[in-house]
């Protein structure tokens, strides 16, 4: 009985090894499932340490390129600047998400201070490596209250 189990242990570390990881071969158009998964994980831990101003670890979720070029004191100074309502969300939700190349867009729309700001953020990829280059503000909308 232990030696079935063995095998079937075996078997299915097997098959999640031989699975193509998410970021490998993807094609331009719409984000798909595992993507828009991986996309909005990596996005919500960068935003949820803004809101917690941990500065290193918001930015550990930019891409290397970006961390090379952009130390952590200038990131702190430009989300104090330009994102604020990162800082002080009262939530966040995501909407489309776009694959051209190695690079993905992802929207988001984010409440703070009764007011819905529209941001994309784009992503790059490298190999199994994901990381935003940026975000940027694409509109302000006063927060419907219904």
């Amino acid at each position: 009985m232990q030696r079935i189990i063995a095998l079937c242990a075996t078997g299915l570390l097997l098959v999640g090894c031989a699975q193509k990881a998410p970021l490998e071969g993807l094609a331009d158009g719409d984000c798909t499932g595992a993507v828009v998964e991986l996309v909005n994980n990596h996005i919500s831990g960068q935003i949820d340490a803004l809101a917690a101003k941990d500065w290193e670890l918001a930015h550990s979720f930019a891409s290397e390129n970006f961390q090379a070029n952009v130390s952590v004191d200038d990131f702190i100074a430009v989300i104090n600047a330009q994102y604020g309502m990162l800082i002080k969300n009262e939530g966040y939700e995501f909407s489309e998400c776009t694959v051209a190349g190695n690079t993905i867009k992802q929207e988001v729309k984010v409440l703070s201070d009764e007011q819905e700001f529209s941001l994309v953020y784009v992503l790059a990829v490298d190999g199994s490596t994901l990381g935003v280059d940026s975000a940027v503000v694409s509109r302000v909308d006063p927060q419907v209250n219904a």
